[in-house]
C-alpha cells in the first residue's frame, strides 16, 4: 500500500525558510511534486520532478526560492522554500505518479498523480 507523509510544516516569519518532507513507502516513484492550497482558492501546483530524467519544474510564485530534492535512500522528497513569503501560506500536499509528464505543462496537472499525502500547514506571518 502506497502512502506519502509529510512534514516540516509550521509557523515562520516572512523572509525564514522551512524544508518540507515527503516520506514515500509501498514503491519508489519517478515523478513526484508538491501543491499547495490556501483557505479559500483552489490547490496549485507548486514544483515537481522527474527524477529518470533530472527535469524540475517550479511554479512562477516560488521560482528561485524553491529546491525540489530527494533523499533516494530515505525514499523521501523534500522542498526547501526560503525568502517565505505570507502569500505561501497553505496547506502543501506532496504528490506522486506512476507516468511521466510527457510535456512540461502536464507536471502541473494535479489530475495526472494517482498519489497523494494529508498535507503539512505552512503558515508565514509577515
Amino acid at each position: 500500500q502506497v502512502q506519502l507523509v509529510e512534514s516540516g510544516g509550521g509557523l515562520v516569519q516572512a523572509g525564514g525558510s522551512l524544508r518540507l518532507s515527503c516520506a514515500a513507502s509501498g514503491r519508489t516513484f519517478d515523478v513526484m511534486g508538491w501543491f499547495r492550497q490556501a483557505p479559500g482558492k483552489v490547490r496549485e501546483f507548486v514544483s515537481a520532478k522527474d527524477w529518470s530524467t533530472s527535469k524540475a519544474v517550479y511554479s512562477e510564485s516560488v521560482s528561485g526560492r524553491a529546491t525540489i530534492s530527494r533523499d533516494s535512500g530515505k525514499n523521501t522528497v523534500l522542498l526547501q522554500m526560503n525568502s517565505l513569503k505570507p502569500e505561501d501560506t497553505a496547506v502543501y500536499y506532496c504528490a506522486a505518479r506512476l507516468t511521466r509528464p510527457l510535456t512540461t505543462d502536464l507536471f502541473a496537472d494535479g489530475s495526472g498523480y494517482e498519489y497523494w499525502g494529508q498535507g503539512t500547514q505552512v503558515t508565514v506571518s509577515p
